[in-house]
């Protein structure tokens, strides 16, 4: 495809997105936006424009802070395009997507991915059966359709968004069994020396503080530095047990929410084969990008939480400077102009990021849970047990790729979204290599399951239709 249809195309509705849309329109570029949900907001701000005000009360102002947001957005030049599936990006930027049933391409000089972050797998012995979900998922189910569990709940994990769902199911009614926390305790005595800097963001510390003793107060049973962790059950979910204090528990639950931090979505950067550097500390791949968000493919660039977990407020300048990169490479801007309107961004940044070596620290992952046991299954689409992909270490496969070719591992529907990291890992210490040399699932179009009637849909991609939808009611 060689017509521009656009000067830039954001794909993702989500604070970075919008910010990088608005600060784009503002230059005058003329800018599509793409997002799969119905509405603007993303997964932080999800269903912002329809949610019931008591749910949203329930949620609290920092989700309501979406509104805003969503308001500059409808009120733009950016045109918009819900309820679309991004499925391709060819390494020229031209963007194959679905909407309505029926596909179509765009294309623009200049592509800004602001695809978020997805919730860690936590594999462990039971989290297939019926009745174990995220905490993310948990949430999300608060913002689209007002529900929340019933019987008792557990959640397990680390991490703030755990404490978070925990008092807003709290507020909900919901009856909590117990909060198993899994960070090791040595993580405590490694996070000390971030506290200093921490201190740079005293409202962060606060609300977490908060909502410790909002739990606490409402007498939830709490456990830290939990392990040997496994949800019983035969049909569903009966119940988790776990060590904690050298002392064995069983907590009966209905519902398990598990919950081990967020990372960077890479499936986007992966599919265009741009540059990753492998995160240490948040056990996780990030695209490797500049100070504007651009990677080693020119013209695209990723900002917001697929870079490196940072928080909704984070995302938003992080979205504008990618857009004034974007801008100053169409001429747009002049490089002086570029960086006199990034500067308070980058200021902003800072700012929001005193935080996150402490938290990151504080919650990073067990070992039990990015090499978990070998009963344990990894990778859910096809059922591929930790055992077997060691047991694919032995017998030659020196990467994530190999082992799909021989074990169906990461071969089902998601690509490997949830089973990538940990297969990278459990390949890492299997074979006594590092991640980096490990390497992560080869990721090939399209990204989600697509009718066939849809791309036989896309048979002159020129001359598709891309008139604004408009905002389901």
């Amino acid at each position: 495809m060689n017509s521009d249809t656009h000067d830039l195309i954001v794909i993702g509705a989500g604070p970075a997105g919008i910010s990088a849309a608005l600060t784009a329109a503002s230059c005058g570029l003329k800018t599509v936006l793409l997002d799969e949900q119905s509405r603007p907001g993303g997964q932080i701000y999800r269903n912002i424009t329809a949610v019931p005000p008591t749910i949203a009360a329930l949620l609290g102002p920092d989700y309501r802070h979406g509104e805003s947001l969503a308001a500059r957005l409808s009120n733009s030049s950016v045109e918009l395009r819900f309820g679309t599936l991004v499925w391709d990006v060819a390494r020229d930027l031209t963007v194959t997507a679905q909407q309505n049933g029926r596909s179509f391409q765009v294309h623009a000089p200049q592509l800004i991915a602001a695809t978020g972050a997805m919730e860690r797998a936590s594999p462990l012995p039971g989290w297939t059966l019926p009745g174990v979900l995220n905490a993310g998922a948990a949430q999300l189910a608060m913002k689209s359709a007002g529900s929340v569990p019933a019987g008792r709940v557990v959640l397990a994990g680390g991490g703030p968004l755990l404490l978070l769902v925990a008092c807003q199911l709290l507020d909900a009614g919901v009856t909590l069994a117990g909060i198993v926390e899994t960070s090791p305790a040595a993580n405590r005595w490694r996070a000390l020396r971030y506290l200093p800097a921490a201190l740079g963001a005293p409202a962060y510390l606060a609300k977490g503080l908060g909502m410790l003793w909002r739990l606490r107060r409402a007498g939830v049973p709490m456990f830290s530095a939990a392990s040997a962790l496994r949800v019983e059950g035969s049909d569903r979910a009966q119940a988790l047990t776990f060590t904690a204090r050298g002392a064995a528990h069983r907590l009966d639950a209905e519902v398990v929410l598990l919950h081990h931090g967020v990372v960077p979505n890479t499936q986007l950067s992966r599919l265009l084969r741009v540059d990753h550097d492998w995160d240490s500390v948040q056990l996780t791949w990030r695209p490797r990008v500049d100070g504007w968000g651009e990677t080693s493919l020119a013209g695209f660039r990723i900002t917001g939480d697929g870079v490196s977990i940072a928080g909704a407020l984070a995302a938003e300048p992080a979205g504008a400077l990618a857009a004034l990169g974007a801008a100053q490479a169409l001429g747009r801007l002049t490089a002086p102009e570029a960086e006199r309107r990034a500067a308070p961004l980058r200021g902003t940044l800072q700012q929001q990021g005193h935080i996150r070596p402490f938290l990151d620290t504080l919650y990073r992952p067990p070992e039990w849970i990015t090499d978990p046991s070998d009963e344990t299954v990894v990778c859910r689409c096809e059922e591929v047990t930790a055992g077997r992909i060691r047991e694919m270490a032995r017998l030659g496969c020196q990467g994530p790729n190999q082992t799909k070719f021989f074990s169906r591992c990461g071969m089902g529907p998601c690509q490997g979204r949830m089973c990538g990291l940990t297969v990278t890992q459990i390949l890492s210490s299997a074979l006594g290599k590092e991640p980096e040399d490990v390497g992560a699932y080869r990721i090939r179009a399209p990204l989600k399951p697509v009718p066939l009637a849809s791309i036989a849909a896309l048979s002159n991609p020129i001359a598709v239709d891309i008139a604004e939808t408009p905002e389901p009611t």
